[in-house]
């Protein structure tokens, strides 16, 4: 006897099926739950203001804002449980493993991220807990790839990887010479002596000036930059991620084939102009983004090592060798321009522990381990240095964090004693009056024991990375309450109290003799970061008033 169908409603719009669909949707929306699963749905944007989404933005993780979306009932016409992993890694470019990792996992401090994730979903800005400039509102970041650097890879798209890591290795493994190489490339007006650091009338005053005469400006929305990092001759220094299509951008690539363990695109403060006066200085700065500056800074280092690499016998020449070789150097122009590209500078500081009495000092380095670090790797540097931006994501931490004093006792918070707290990922404010640490050099700072000068700014000759160079001058005494037993290692490096191949320091001593065969050393056979040894080089320029005053 034959079987009478029973004819069953479309769960999304309640229209009858037809007789011979056996699933639970009509045609019409078996068709719309598909492109949902190719592009996000129209979520409306008050739903996102309502209490449903409340502890996943309180805890500022956006694993949770992704599962709360996925889970709202909104979707649940087209997918009855929810949107799933697959469906949301398909949008971000993720696999389902990877979304899982997020949402169970500790929340994402990458800004660019953060920001795709925002993008993406369509999430109101005004509930971002992080804060980002216009500029970056705009962009269309490129979806994070799933491909890894596996043995079943195209051929081409596998050899380009190699070739791109080999010249990366080259880049980190021979940044000094490369520095020098590039040096070669400007008038001898524009380098700092023999340094491998460029700078310009107008970026260096004639004299130290105190760190308090130093006013900073903020502006808020200034002209973005023309060159970005994303035109044709930086994307040139791109390798394969799939056949034909080269990464987009320089940091994309650093991410999947070579990542450094310290690698997040935090906000960070952008130049746009300085200026001396007598003993005082003025500094404007805009908000911008970590990854602004290495897109342009690393391809461009990144475009000498290739050159040099591939044209080894022109080294000799290397002048007429870059010269013909490097179109994206070429297409920034001057590079003392603030307005072509974002110019985002690190803090490089010298600390000198001065015996006052005998008017002599001593210093340390800092070894930053290439394995660790996105720029400046295998060389010496001054410590403490880092990038100048906020300690956190949220607006507030760009406003409190924007001082160059604050900035120098992070670092050397970091790089001196170890602690991790303040990176650049912090959700609460750092209270700065309540901070031991920052209370003692505070308090040694306004006692005299301690002093802090800027020597001026300039640029690494190889990357065109900006510095500001300080130096900071602080009593044996106060040394030895504040740091009495600083950390051999931290997350970047490794502190160096000796120069390699010298006897221990005398009894009393505990780092570097600040003298002119050390300096002399380090400045002519030793692989110094270009800002350390700028900084070492007017240090020494500016003894009687650093070691005296």
């Amino acid at each position: 006897m034959r079987k009478t169908s029973t004819r069953a409603n479309c769960q999304a719009c309640n229209i009858t099926l037809a007789q011979d669909n056996h699933t639970t949707l009509c045609t019409a929306c078996r068709h719309q739950a598909h492109e949902a699963t190719l592009q996000p749905t129209t979520f409306p944007p008050d739903l996102w203001r309502t209490a449903y989404f409340a502890d996943a933005f309180t805890a500022q993780h956006m694993g949770k804002v992704c599962r709360a979306y996925r889970e709202h009932p909104f979707h649940h016409t087209l997918h009855r449980r929810g949107i799933s992993q697959t469906t949301i890694g398909n949008w971000m470019g993720l696999t389902q493993a990877q979304v899982s990792r997020i949402e169970t996992g500790p929340p994402l401090r990458n800004l660019d991220l953060l920001a795709h994730w925002a993008r993406v979903l369509a999430i109101p800005p005004d509930l971002l807990w992080f804060d980002l400039p216009d500029h970056l509102r705009r962009k269309n970041f490129p979806s994070p790839s799933t491909i890894s650097p596996a043995t079943d890879l195209d051929p081409a798209v596998a050899a380009s990887q190699n070739a791109w890591r080999s010249v990366r290795q080259h880049l980190n493994t021979q940044r000094a010479s490369l520095a020098h190489a590039a040096a070669a490339l400007y008038p001898p007006h524009q380098r700092l002596g023999k340094t491998p650091f460029l700078v310009r009338p107008g970026w260096v005053p004639p004299q130290p000036v105190p760190l308090h005469k130093i006013s900073l400006q903020w502006a808020a929305r200034p002209n973005p930059p023309t060159i970005t990092g994303t035109e044709p001759q930086a994307r040139r220094l791109c390798p394969l991620r799939l056949p034909h299509v080269p990464y987009d951008r320089y940091t994309s690539a650093m991410r999947y084939l070579d990542p450094p363990r310290l690698f997040e695109n935090r906000p960070s403060y952008r130049l746009l102009d300085l200026s001396w006066s007598e003993e005082a200085g003025q500094m404007r700065f805009g908000p911008a983004a970590y990854f602004d500056k290495i897109d342009i800074s690393e391809t461009i280092g990144h475009e000498v090592a290739e050159v040099l690499q591939q044209h080894p016998h022109q080294n000799a020449t290397a002048k007429q060798a870059l010269q013909q070789y490097l179109a994206f150097r070429a297409l920034l122009g001057d590079p003392f321009n603030l307005r072509t590209r974002a110019v985002i500078p690190a803090m490089t500081t010298l600390l000198l522990r001065r015996n006052r009495k005998q008017a002599t000092a001593e210093f340390f380095l800092h070894w930053r381990d290439p394995g660790h670090v996105a720029t400046a790797g295998g060389l010496y540097d001054a410590i403490p240095a880092g990038e100048f931006q906020p300690a956190g994501l949220p607006a507030w931490s760009s406003v409190q964090d924007f001082d160059l004093w604050r900035n120098i006792v992070r670092e050397f918070s970091e790089e001196l004693l170890g602690t991790p707290e303040h990176d650049g990922s912090r959700n609460t404010p750092l209270d700065y009056d309540t901070w031991p640490l920052y209370r003692a050099l505070e308090n040694a700072r306004q006692a005299g024991a301690l002093r802090v000068y800027c020597l001026g700014v300039g640029l690494d000759a190889l990357t065109l990375a900006a510095a500001i160079l300080t130096v900071l001058v602080i009593d044996d005494n106060t040394f030895a309450e504040v740091l009495p037993t600083p950390v051999s290692a931290n997350a970047e490096g490794i502190l160096v109290t000796r120069l390699p191949h010298t006897p221990p320091a005398r009894q009393g001593l505990s780092g570097i003799p600040f003298t002119k065969n050390n300096v002399h050393r380090l400045l002519t056979t030793e692989p110094v970061a270009s800002p350390g040894a700028a900084c070492l080089a007017l240090a020494w320029q500016q003894k009687n008033i650093l070691l005296h005053t």
